[in-house]
């Protein structure tokens, strides 16, 4: 019988030449839905018992039977071999080897094998790739932060006792612009989280924040300097920092001048509603500024609207204890018992927080405290300046939480929100300010622009989910590109969200899918994201962003159990082996696993990782991604060298056994 004749007979050939007709790689799905699965529901038929046959591919013992019969017909039969057969000879020897090759060095590899050893190493692995990648994607002012605050965080962290956040009393800081309101936030929340800026208007929106004293847990809550006296737009603009060149080009006049107008009442507007739900008001003034005509209009708007909260006038910018009282003995004419602070030294923060503590009602936490708090989703909204990103927001939580103006770079913190879906399931959503080119950003000068682009990479960094959001008008552009490469490093979920899709003249029933082709095309690193198409200032299609947001967060988060993967693997290996080498070598996969989810990282130990270019990689992704789905989300193939390994620890383990040996050689000498 000839190798030809013993291969197409074999029952395992014949299970591969089905399994490679249905093993092409199918176009990109034009829906955001996961592309059809043929393995998600097969696992409770496949046990891992059942996986060394898998990995080798077939019985031992019929390799030892055929292995010289192979190597006798392989080279006179090889010219009759068609692409599909040769496959089949291959895979049915060692998954994926040529059938010349095989040598009993090879067949003795696989016997060897210690499953629980490789699964260790891939585990160690992908520690060493998350380690290599952090380092590369690491802000530069993030490691200052973590050395400042960080004893701090884990005390606030030992000391919660997992009480929800709408439980918690709130404490909303208010006073006019640049009197310290955001300093004396980050103080309290233990960290940098909101923008500090020696300029007025820097915040604008209400930014939370969760912190402690003592016992007592409550939310702080930043708001914008409050501009109650009217004043012309130019005062307006100089008051709040706004721009006339930046982001303003392109809107006319009138409209220009309206926005101008109402961004004083819009921050207004944000900071009555955080004095609305608060349970103590923190009223900031400047110490060192002394007493001015906003701060006692800002008094009387509180003493005559919400004198049945408490109010506790704070005097910031007191370094000195002794000037400090001298400084704060000016504010008595408001109406308030004032308190001398310092919001960047501490000084007198201690007797503050003690007042503060004593308007609190005790709040319980949950029934059962050491029950460890649910998985809540962070989904970050991040875009060029102007495309909607902070209209999305406010239609998905049905409030103005945000700022909403045609002004490029209103939004400047990165504003955390809780949402609940239709489902029940609860999300952190992640408002963030416009991302520009660096040239633009550093050409302009603006400190705050900067630092505000930095907060919105740090909302990806610790999302789950980024939702893209990109003008439906001005569809891809160089910008979205370099965002969209920043996700994929970060290896996050990702939902394109094209917005303001209203705009686009004379839609029909192909307009979506030429426009999702248009933007594959061009954003060829997020070929595997969903694409949704809304509206936000008419509330079209918003909550499809939050459905396509949490499939994509379930296909970060499975896990596909080895017998599967290694299935898959070598269906692929069956439709395409490895190229061979101008040597002969051709590349082998001894096992693959996944060692690690959001994202999916799988682990393949491969006789040389250089046998394996970049081409077939791509492709073996490609298989992964129509067998096994994860639609949504990137995943990682990390290639481990077997041999390469194996030498080294032969290395490892002759150096140990020769140092006895060498002593106990000189005993002997010494001994003669």
């Amino acid at each position: 019988m000839s190798s030809r004749e013993l291969c197409t007979s074999s029952p395992f050939s014949q299970r591969f030449s089905l399994i490679s007709s249905i093993s092409r790689v199918s176009p990109i799905s034009p829906t955001f839905f996961a592309p059809p699965n043929l393995y998600r529901n097969s696992c409770a038929n496949l046990s891992l018992r059942s996986f060394s046959n898998l990995s080798v591919c077939v019985e031992k013992s019929n390799l030892k039977r055929f292995r010289n019969r192979l190597q006798c017909d392989s080279q006179s039969s090889d010219s009759e071999f068609s692409g599909n057969e040769e496959v089949e000879v291959e895979e049915e020897e060692d998954g994926g080897v040529e059938s010349g090759s095989v040598d009993d060095e090879e067949i003795d590899d696989t016997d060897s094998f210690d499953i629980k050893a490789l699964e260790e190493e891939a585990e160690s692995a992908v520690r060493e790739y998350s380690l290599s990648l952090s380092r590369e994607l690491i802000i530069e002012d993030e490691t200052n932060d973590r050395k400042e605050i960080g004893g701090k965080r884990k005390r606030q962290k030992s000391s919660s006792r997992n009480i929800p956040d709408h439980l918690l009393p709130r404490v909303t800081i208010v006073g006019r612009p640049n009197v310290g309101k955001s300093a004396l936030f980050n103080r309290l929340v233990g960290g940098n989280k909101a923008i500090v800026v020696d300029e007025p208007g820097v915040t604008r929106d209400r930014l939370y924040g969760r912190s402690f004293w003592g016992d007592h847990e409550f939310m702080v809550v930043d708001t914008g300097g409050v501009l109650n006296i009217s004043k012309s737009p130019a005062n307006v603009m100089e008051e709040l920092a706004i721009s006339t060149s930046i982001g303003m080009d392109e809107i006319p006049l009138a409209s220009r001048e309206a926005a101008v107008a109402k961004m004083p009442s819009m921050i207004e507007r944000q900071a009555t509603a955080a004095v609305e739900e608060a349970s103590v008001i923190i009223f900031l003034v400047d110490g060192q500024a002394g007493l001015t005509a906003a701060d006692v209009e800002i008094a009387d708007w509180l003493r005559k609207n919400y004198s049945n909260k408490s109010i506790i006038l704070a005097v910031n910018k007191c370094e000195s204890p002794r000037k400090g009282i001298m400084q704060a003995s000016e504010f008595w004419s408001l109406g308030f018992s004032p308190l001398p602070i310092s919001a960047v030294s501490g000084t007198g923060t201690g007797e503050f927080l003690d007042l503060v503590c004593k308007e609190f009602k005790t709040t319980e936490g949950l029934e059962n405290p050491d029950e460890p708090e649910n998985y809540v989703p962070a989904v970050a909204i991040v875009g060029r300046p102007n495309v909607g990103k902070s209209s999305i927001l406010n239609a998905l939580v049905g409030e103005d939480r945000t700022i909403v103006s045609p002004i490029s770079g209103t939004t400047r913190d990165a504003i955390d929100t809780e949402f609940i879906g239709p489902d029940g399931q609860k999300f952190r959503l992640i408002d963030t300010a416009g991302i520009r080119r660096r040239a633009a950003i550093a050409s302009a000068g603006s400190t705050t622009e900067a630092l505000s682009v930095n907060r919105a990479f740090r909302a990806v960094r610790r999302s789950d989910v980024v939702a893209l959001v990109i003008e439906a008008l001005a569809c891809i552009t160089e910008q979205d590109c370099r965002i969209a490469e920043r996700i994929e490093r970060e290896g996050k979920g990702c939902v394109i969200v094209v917005n303001k899709w209203d705009t686009i003249p004379n839609k029909n029933q192909q307009t979506a899918t030429y426009y999702e082709q248009d933007v594959r095309e061009k954003l060829r690193l997020l070929n595997w994201a969903p694409i949704v198409y809304s509206t936000a200032t008419a509330g079209q299609s918003v909550e499809t962003i939050i459905v396509a947001a949490c499939m994509v967060e379930k296909e970060r988060s499975r896990r596909l159990s080895t017998a599967i993967l290694n299935q898959v693997v070598q269906e692929a290996l069956a439709f395409k082996s490895p190229p061979r080498t101008r040597g002969g070598k051709r590349g082998r996969v001894y096992y693959s696993t996944q060692a690690a989810i959001r994202p999916p990282t799988f682990v393949f130990f491969v006789n040389d990782a250089k046998l394996f270019p970049e081409t077939y990689r791509r492709y073996m992704e490609k298989q992964l991604r129509t067998d096994a789905g994860f639609s949504g989300t990137p995943i990682r193939l990390l290639w481990r060298s077997r041999r390469k390994m194996e030498r080294d620890e032969g290395r490892a383990a002759a150096t140990n056994t020769q140092a006895p040996l060498a002593r106990r050689d000189r005993k002997l000498a010494v001994a003669t």
